[in-house]
């Protein structure tokens, strides 16, 4: 080999020369190690955090690798994205059911929409050849283990590889997590993970093809889905649906009386609480009619409440939910940008744990440099001993959150909230107990017992710490002793009606899907996200579609394995056995195939009749959620699509007919029955988290939506982010200005400008 330098480069302290130089280095051994990461940002980090100096930056086909020395060896950081291989047919089988005859295939080869991730499987391909050793760095979990195992056997030809194990994306971990890997891979994750793969394509593939084939044979050319999970999570809401229509609303009265007692006011209700017999309500409310009454009770108590623990990501979910309306899936798409910034540990964790080894108190001092938070941290450091409450549940493979100490930079605001959300939770699983006082009063008008209680906060311990998150309401009532009269002003009779069970919300589906086992903790939310997309489900809180209550039912009479939560748990449990080396992936893919023979078989003798309750299902589902006669062709009806790029309205008469409305990317979207007085375009409702219901017509071009003048003014930079104009735009909801930066900067501004609107 003849290399020629050029002088003017070989400089003293000259980044040329030190890059050339580190390559000349590679190029001189022609061996190294290989590191596998599972994504492009993580192979940043880990060639960074290991590298002995600044790493060189390689680019093979788009794909970015590192090359670096660590202690005088040399390594080569490579990333995937994600899974480079999914599970497929060895043979092309059509729709045909059952199909058992799978194997493991490039996903560039599976769809289209893949084919990005073939530079990325040659890339690690072309490296492995001059490796002598591998090791795996992709996430510690039974997802990470299978896309470093199939890169093992399938692009560097190995059997085995060394594999790293780190919680977060921060130096310190990285080095150590290097320095201390495992000789082979997780095998118990990567089997169960592979079983868990081949099951759900056998489960799904399968189901969704016998009820497509059962539509279609009558005459209906469209897709239904299930699966191994997605069937019984169905069920669970459309069980709940049931109960909802079948409850039989009652109407019950409560007394209650609003007095003052030393000039403070109280209010209490009668002890009954609720009066199924009006009468007998009315009599009370005679009987204590213009009569004053007395204290006969007080009692006290002193409850302390506990710090929290760490979250898990279940409880994450459930509070991004219920304290910021980030719905389950965003919240744990949020939590995984934060640690791969290096400003939280792993998010996919059932741990309620923090082990000592992460190191309390670095990561308080760290977090202390935070001004939010300095003043909690320096309260926490006074303590004689730093040590924070424990949850129950453990996961061999990650704690529970929490924030490295790194702080971060620029963060956008739902990436902030929940760093907000998860650092004060952090902290205040270190606090010190809250006590609060309930006080229960008893109050006599002739002989007549109104009860009135209170809740106060005496000592705030972790509420402070976990700040605008707590949920926590004080309720004041009056200090008195027993025989203190009370001033009664007047007692109401007041009428309402018993309510039925309440619908689940996105996160309180998810908790009940982990306590019945269904799912993982990293694939619950994206289960009930598919479930919308098939309009199955609908609505802020989860209400089954006739179409979901249609499939369930037809399932239930006529193969009800299909949506058996007991055989779902059944297998999860096989494979938690698989991952405790007790079975063996073959033993549960062979029970699994007996099981879905015989269920197959079922459905195919009840296919004519499974096939015509799901098609009446379908009917009326599109009938109900129809917007309405297309204003265009007069003859199909606009019905809600969803596509590669959102939520649109479509004719059903494509593609005769090609009318398409857009709509907004978030909130859920109602029919109304409501035409447009302007254009005769369907009205719909859009229901926002925390916002009133408003209706819009669909139309943009509507000329209702006039709110300001066609020509815009002169462009103006925007207020917010200082880079982009403001620009002229319309969507559903009209005219407004948006930022040109869109989007990166999400600024908006209504055509008046007398309110700003961000979205």
């Amino acid at each position: 080999m003849v290399i020629i330098i050029n002088n003017k480069n070989f400089l003293p302290n000259n980044n040329l020369t030190t890059t050339f130089l580190k390559q000349l280095k590679f190029l001189h051994s022609m061996t190294y190690e290989l590191i596998i990461t599972e994504k492009p940002s993580a192979a940043l980090k880990i060639a960074y955090a290991l590298s002995d100096s600044k790493p060189v930056k390689k680019s093979n086909k788009g794909v970015s690798y590192y090359l670096l020395s660590h202690n005088k060896k040399d390594i080569v950081v490579v990333p995937a994205v994600g899974h480079l291989f999914g599970v497929a047919e060895k043979n092309d089988n059509g729709f045909k059911y059952p199909s058992f005859e799978i194997e493991w295939a490039p996903t560039s080869q599976i769809s289209d929409k893949s084919s990005y991730s073939k530079k990325y499987a040659d890339t690690i391909k072309d490296l492995s050849k001059d490796a002598d050793s591998y090791t795996v760095a992709c996430d510690y979990d039974i997802e990470g283990e299978v896309i470093g195992l199939n890169c093992v056997r399938f692009l560097c030809k190995k059997k085995d590889a060394n594999r790293m194990k780190f919680s977060t994306l921060t130096k310190p971990d990285l080095i150590s997590s290097y320095e201390h890997k495992a000789e082979t891979l997780n095998w118990g994750q990567a089997n169960a993970g592979e079983t868990r793969h081949f099951l759900d394509w056998l489960y799904g593939i399968n189901m969704s093809r016998a009820l497509t084939a059962a539509i279609n044979k009558k005459g209906r050319k469209t897709t239904l889905s299930t699966g191994r999970v997605q069937g019984p999570a169905l069920k669970l809401i459309v069980d709940k649906e049931k109960e909802i229509k079948d409850f039989k609303v009652e109407p019950y009265w409560q007394l209650r009386l609003k007095g003052k007692i030393s000039e403070e006011e109280v209010t209490a209700l009668h002890e009954k609480d609720r009066f199924f017999d009006e009468k007998e309500a009315s009599r009370i409310l005679e009987k204590t009619k213009d009569k004053n009454g007395k204290i006969n009770e007080v009692e006290t108590e002193e409850k302390t409440h506990i710090p929290p623990y760490a979250f898990d990501l279940t409880t994450l979910q459930i509070e991004s939910y219920r304290n910021l309306g980030i719905s389950p899936k965003k919240a744990l798409a949020l939590a995984q940008t934060l640690y791969i910034g290096g400003y939280i540990s792993y998010p996919r964790t059932s741990s309620q744990k923090l082990p000592p080894t992460i190191g309390y108190k670095r990561i308080i001092v760290s977090i202390s440099k935070q001004s939010d938070y300095s003043k909690i941290c320096d309260e926490i450091l006074s303590k004689d001993k730093i040590y924070p409450r424990q949850g129950s549940k453990e996961d061999p493979a990650h704690p529970a959150i929490y924030p490295t100490g790194n702080e971060p930079k620029k963060l956008k605001a739902d990436d902030k909230k929940i760093y907000d959300l998860i650092v004060r939770r952090f902290l205040s699983a270190f606090g010190d107990p809250a006590k609060r006082i309930h006080t229960h009063m008893k109050i006599d008008v002739e002989e007549e017992i109104f009860k009135a209680e209170g809740k106060e906060t005496v000592e705030r311990g972790w509420y402070d710490y976990y700040g605008k998150h707590l949920r926590v309401r004080e309720i004041k009532i009056p200090k008195a002793e027993v025989g203190s009269l009370v001033d009664v002003e007047n007692i109401d009779k007041l009428e309402k009606e018993t309510e039925p069970p309440r619908r689940f919300s996105p996160a309180s589906i998810i908790k009940e899907l982990e306590n019945r086992n269904l799912g993982t903790k990293s694939t619950r939310a994206q289960i009930i996200d598919t479930l919308y997309r098939r309009d199955f489900i609908k609505g802020s809180l989860l209400e089954a579609t006739d179409l979901g209550i249609g499939v369930v039912n037809t399932l239930k009479n006529h193969s009800p394995k299909i949506v058996d939560e007991e055989l779902t748990i059944h297998f999860e449990e096989a494979m938690q056995e698989i991952r405790e080396d007790k079975k063996t992936k073959e033993e549960v893919l062979d029970e699994a195939k007996n099981v879905l023979t015989e269920v197959l078989d079922d459905f195919k003798k009840n296919e004519e009749k499974i096939g015509s309750k799901l098609l009446e299902a379908q009917r009326i589902t599109e009938e109900k959620e129809s917007l309405g006669e297309c204003p265009i062709c007069k003859e199909g009806k606009l019905l809600v699509k969803r596509g590669k790029f959102g939520r649109f309205v479509a004719c059903d008469k494509y593609p005769d007919c090609k009318t398409t409305y857009k709509l907004p990317s978030s909130g859920f979207i109602e029919s109304t029955d409501k035409t447009c007085e302007h254009c005769q375009t369907p009205i719909i409702s859009v229901k926002l988290k925390r916002r009133p219901k408003q209706e819009v017509c669909i139309n943009p071009k509507c000329a209702g939506k006039d709110n300001g003048e066609e020509e815009a003014e002169e462009e103006r930079d925007c207020p917010k982010c200082k880079k982009g104009k403001l620009k002229l735009r319309t969507s559903v909801y009209g005219k407004f200005y948006g930022c040109s930066n869109y989007p990166k900067c999400k600024h908006t501004e209504k055509i008046n400008n007398e309110e700003k609107n961000k979205k």
